[in-house]
């Protein structure tokens, strides 16, 4: 259960559906989603990649259904998946139904693209009788024509009223298993959009930026939209579309929605001091060794890798563990307190092996196996780094004092 956050906005309470087993909206914790890249009609493959969007904490996973070999492609993979799949239809009424048939957990409409209203309310009608949702997946750059005019461009109206035209036929045939997306690659009208969606229906909303590019830009665009809305209480499910493996769109979404609180941490969370003149190491360097060494083990801990013991503790004391380097060691810490001095070549190394205990034994119990000399020693070390490179800091007293008199002259 995430805990509290007062920084995050209440969750805007939609109604709720079921992808699968997996719950979205009505309260559910957010979702992850990805997109497979493979051609669905590669069964092995896709599995493949199916499997590792699960091991890096991928709730819900899309697989284009493009063509019928791909429909048969599903067919087989559903009943092998460790993920509901959900298949995403462009043009085709054939392929929705399809993909229907081959027991897919969802489907994904575009709005701009499957237009005919006769086809669109017989897909609903078979998802209807199959008990399987439906996203309608509006898209700013597949707009239909009529909504281009009408508005002059993609706007966040004509976003919206493509979502609530398509919703209108859903309604016809009494189907609203439904969960919508109004996506943009320009990140305030995808904002603006998605408020505006929010304050008119109660379904769920799938949050994305769409075709936001590679990392690093597209790390920023799509988070830059996603934790804006996210903050303000709005979506049930995100998915970063980046052009990369799509791992590293899971691992992206994951990572968002444990730094805003709204999913338990399920692996490392590694906090890091951007260094500066006082570091005794090469930050960035033993921290790219300790993320390394520690991803692969799965520990779902926050640790620190910090440049120097002048601050670094007390700046990470909220970390579960952390290193801070001085004087040619490592100060290891546990909740800002110093457990154990250890040689510099050795820190990774003992940081590694202190987080695998820290979580079997738990904070009390290392915390009481600390090193009873540790605290006196690392003191030492950080007195004399301070008097040495913490000029900037000394000066403060002085400061002080200056504050101190000008005021009681007053």
């Amino acid at each position: 259960m995430a805990r509290s956050n007062t920084f995050i906005q209440p969750r805007r309470m939609a109604r709720q559906i079921h992808v699968g087993k997996v719950a979205v909206g009505g309260g559910a914790p957010v979702t992850v989603q990805s997109m497979t890249t493979t051609k669905t009609a590669n069964v092995d493959a896709t599995l493949a990649q199916i499997y590792a969007l699960a091991g890096a904490g991928c709730d819900i996973v899309r697989c284009t259904c493009n063509e019928i070999e791909a429909a048969e492609g599903l067919a087989q993979m559903v009943p092998r998946s460790p993920l509901p799949i959900i298949a995403d239809i462009h043009f085709h009424v054939e392929m929705a139904l399809a993909a229907l048939e081959a027991g897919v957990a969802g489907l994904r409409l575009n709005p701009g693209n499957l237009r005919k209203p006769e086809e669109i309310k017989l897909v609903a009608r078979e998802a209807k009788d199959r008990s399987v949702p439906i996203r309608i997946g509006v898209n700013a750059g597949s707009l239909h024509p009529d909504l281009y005019k009408k508005y002059g461009g993609a706007t966040p109206e004509a976003l919206v009223e493509s979502a609530l035209n398509e919703l209108a036929y859903f309604r016809e045939v009494d189907f609203e298993d439904v969960k919508i997306s109004v996506k943009a690659s320009n990140v305030p009208l995808m904002v603006e959009a998605y408020r505006m969606l929010a304050e008119t229906v109660d379904f769920p909303l799938h949050l994305g930026v769409t075709e936001a590019g590679p990392p690093p830009a597209g790390l920023i665009k799509a988070t830059a939209g996603i934790a804006t809305l996210l903050a303000e209480g709005i979506g049930d499910t995100i998915r970063y579309s980046l052009t990369a493996d799509p791992v590293e769109e899971v691992k992206a979404g994951r990572t968002l929605l444990e730094a805003l609180g709204l999913r338990e941490r399920r692996g490392l969370d590694l906090i890091a001091c951007p260094s500066c003149g006082r570091a005794e190491i090469d930050v960035i360097k033993v921290a790219k060794e300790v993320q390394e060494a520690l991803e692969k083990l799965s520990l779902p801990i926050q640790v620190a890798v910090m440049g120097c013991v002048v601050n670094g503790p007390g700046e990470a004391r909220e970390a579960d563990l952390g290193i801070a380097a001085g004087k040619h060691k490592g100060h290891l810490f546990i909740k800002g307190k110093i457990v154990r001095v250890v040689p510099e070549a050795e820190m990774v190394g003992e940081l590694v092996a202190e987080a695998e205990r820290l979580v079997k034994e738990g904070t009390e119990a290392r915390l009481a196996a600390a090193d009873p000399n540790a605290a006196k020693e690392a003191e030492a070390d950080r007195a004399e780094l301070f008097n040495l490179r913490g000029s900037d800091a000394n000066s403060s007293q002085v400061r002080i004092d200056a504050i101190r008199h000008k005021h009681s002259d007053s």
